[in-house]
């Protein structure tokens, strides 16, 4: 197994709280990370391979730490984060955020048929790439939601930001498209989820949670606790780890 890519949750706080957040993030929402302890787990993933570490959450730019992990782990691996952009509305947080020269930031569109939701995304995701910060969107499809979706893609594309700067993220649970959905959305070829056909676990890419454990994608309760920040704990961890689909009813979270 080589892992390219870790995504880390710092923590659960996000003043938007989502009703389909899939780790029940929320204002008061917290986690067990510091930045120093973010800061040398990155440094280790990197000593081992590990090429990217993203960021998400919770809303990582309410997290505390996140400006100390963006300097900590320049030049030590790509540091990536995702948001739903509502920090950005700050101007002054959003001059920090181009002065920490992330090398990728995606803003999250969770419901496309907020036209002003679409719009201030489209303003934002403009104005980072302006800046030099590469810049995309994470753009949510639900099958119930299919031509909201296909508006607001054609909208992002009309705005030139094409399908290689989108992920068509599809709604997990019951209200999850088919593939061809999804295509059809998109218009074209698309990123999105390796889970698009099918659940099943990725070589390269693991999720951990704000409690530290880990899991083979962000969506599955099933998980491990990292006995140690390393890389090599983050291996003990995945040893036998099985995952379960994410709209199975009975899943269970695995290790204390």
């Amino acid at each position: 197994m080589t892992l390219e890519r870790v995504s880390v949750e710092p923590s659960r706080r996000c003043s938007k709280a989502c009703a389909f957040c899939y780790n029940g993030s929320t204002p008061d929402g917290d986690g067990e990370w510091t930045a120093d302890e973010l800061i040398a787990f990155g440094a280790d993933l990197a000593a081992h391979g590990v090429r990217s570490l993203s960021l998400g959450g919770g809303e990582p730019l309410e997290w505390v730490g996140v400006f100390d992990v963006l300097a900590g782990l320049e030049g030590v691996l790509l540091r990536s984060l995702t948001t739903n952009g509502l920090p950005l509305s700050d101007a002054a947080l959003f001059e920090r955020l181009v002065g920490a020269r992330p090398d990728k930031v995606h803003v999250s569109i969770h419901d496309p048929r907020g036209r002003g939701e679409v719009r201030r995304v489209i303003e934002q995701v403009q104005a980072l790439a302006e800046r030099g910060v590469p810049s995309g969107v994470n753009l949510v499809v639900a099958r119930s939601r299919l031509d909201a979706a296909r508006d607001a893609a054609a909208a992002l594309r009309d705005r030139g930001i094409g399908n290689e700067r989108i992920v068509y993220l599809p709604m997990r649970g019951s209200d999850t498209p088919t593939p061809e959905e999804v295509h059809a959305v998109a218009a074209g070829p698309f990123q999105s989820m390796t889970c698009l056909r099918g659940c099943g676990a990725s070589p390269r890419f693991v999720s951990v949670a704000a409690d530290r454990t880990v899991a083979w994608c962000s969506y599955t309760r099933t998980r491990r606790r990292l006995d140690a920040l390393t890389h090599a704990a983050l291996t003990r961890a995945l040893d036998g780890l099985g995952l379960a689909p994410c709209d199975d009813g009975q899943l269970v979270r695995l290790g204390a």
